[in-house]
């Protein structure tokens, strides 16, 4: 039988149905994947339920242990992961070396996080009635987790749901990416090896409107995604009563004012609009340049874009290689094309090959084309004068969404403003918004998403508080 066994409750399972898939830079197969078919997903979520008297128990010690041994599973095979992970999504070499990297550090602060999930002790004493009572608060595991992850980030995205559940003493049923299930594969192959109890994690590779059962089953008591809000949305919607945490991206502001390294602002600007084809929910998308010093940022910005090496993913000098598919990359030609014929100035780029979408900077946008006003997921930005810090901090804001923001600025004032008035989760200061740290917290407002990541608050997200209130005798 041909294709890649999913792994269901503990056991590697293969199916007639098999999905190929490619390199979306030059077509090769990257490998074939056994699909979980309604009966898999009831049995992966029935593994779970089950798994949960069991993980819930697990002590500290024990949860440190198995993330312990997990990231040291990915760090003996992190080559083996990044070139997977390059050879199923395109992402250049080096961006899936950082990210087999990440992924070692984001189980690794999981693990140290599992042996510090305090309570507190809560004065109760407050009027004559209670003297005497104190109460306990204590977390307390919630139960299995529904997990459903994107292609752009196919290895570290699933660790950020996979490491707090299991800290938090969750089981997880995992539905990976449809362009980037292998990856999760090699996980399993890890997490299997581990004192995890059997049943606990599950990989159920299948399309992405067979997978409702997530959402539905009531024993599944959390739903984490992170995924486009035009999906994430109406997940909400029918999660009924679960937790759910949703990562939903944007279309990233940054700020850049005068006195400030225009060079070097220039270099991260471009780096984090362009690299891995601009397919990350906080890439920057809107640059807001203060007219005095438009013309040198803008030809620093200029320069560095071209400067870049696009094309072939597994070239070690490559930062930009192809979008998921080539219907991701027609779709933003469109979105070019539609933009320049009402007025947009094209300054660089807007061509394509296949998938390979050239870095491409617009000009005199407005605020209602797409190429502004909605989520590229691409490599494109665009360039925009303002005059007055608020003005900026207003144009930032006019948007659906507000993950995170950056603001080049020697301004204290100006600092503190925009960490007040930005719309956004996150400020990042004299960087670009594209700046992320695993245990940092991390999400958004608006279209942006509901809910935090980052170890420490998606545990807090994946457990329940409990109160004993302690009377005297």
């Amino acid at each position: 039988m041909n294709g890649k066994a999913f792994y269901l409750g503990g056991k590697w399972k293969h199916s007639e149905t098999v999905r190929t898939v490619n390199n979306p830079f030059d077509g090769r197969v990257a490998g074939e994947v056994c699909q979980a078919s309604p009966a898999d997903i009831t049995a992966a979520i029935t593994a779970a339920h089950e798994a949960f008297a069991y993980t819930r128990r697990l002590s500290s010690m024990e949860k440190h242990r198995i993330l312990t041994a997990i990231a040291a599973g990915v760090e003996a095979r992190k080559e083996e992961f990044a070139r997977m992970i390059t050879l199923e999504t395109g992402k250049p070499i080096r961006l899936s070396r950082v990210e087999a990297d990440r992924t070692v550090f984001t189980f690794s602060i999981a693990a140290e996080e599992s042996r510090h999930i305090e309570g507190t002790v809560l004065p109760l004493d407050l009027n004559a009635q209670s003297v005497g009572r104190f109460g306990l608060v204590k977390r307390f595991a919630l139960g299995p987790v529904g997990a459903i992850t994107p292609f752009n980030y196919p290895l570290n995205l699933v660790a950020h749901k996979v490491a707090p559940a299991i800290a938090a003493g969750n089981p997880v049923v995992l539905k990976p990416s449809s362009n980037s299930p292998l990856v999760s594969l090699l996980l399993a192959e890890v997490i299997d090896k581990t004192d995890l109890p059997k049943g606990a994690f599950s990989v159920i590779p299948c399309r992405a409107d067979e997978s409702s059962q997530l959402v539905s089953d009531e024993r599944i008591k959390a739903l984490s995604f992170t995924g486009s809000p035009a999906v994430g949305w109406p997940l909400k919607s029918a999660a009924g009563k679960k937790r759910v945490v949703l990562e939903l991206g944007g279309n990233a502001g940054v700020i850049v004012e005068p006195g400030v390294d225009l060079k070097s602002a220039a270099q991260k600007i471009v780096m984090a609009g362009f690299s891995g084809a601009g397919q990350s929910c906080i890439s920057v998308q809107r640059v807001f340049l203060h007219e005095s010093i438009w013309e040198h940022a803008r030809k620093e910005i200029l320069d560095a874009t071209a400067a870049l090496v696009v094309g072939d993913p597994f070239d070690e000098k490559t930062l930009v290689g192809p979008m998921i598919t080539e219907q991701a990359a027609i779709k933003i030609e469109g979105w070019i094309r539609e933009a320049v014929n009402a007025g947009a100035r094209l300054a660089c780029g807007g061509t394509r090959r296949g998938a390979l979408m050239a870095p491409t900077i617009l000009e005199n946008v407005q605020p209602d084309m797409k190429v502004s006003c909605m989520e590229a997921f691409a490599p494109l930005i665009t360039l925009e004068r303002y005059s007055e810090f608020a003005e900026a901090v207003r144009r930032v804001n006019a948007s659906s969404f507000g993950l995170q923001a950056g603001l080049f600025t020697n301004d204290l004032g100006h600092a503190l403003h925009a960490f007040e008035d930005l719309e956004v989760g996150g400020v990042v200061l004299n960087d670009v918004p594209t700046y992320r740290i695993d245990h940092m917290p991390y999400g958004g407002v608006k279209d942006s998403g509901f809910g935090r990541e980052g170890i420490r608050y998606a545990i807090e997200e994946m457990m329940e508080l409990k109160l004993l209130v302690v009377s005297p005798a």
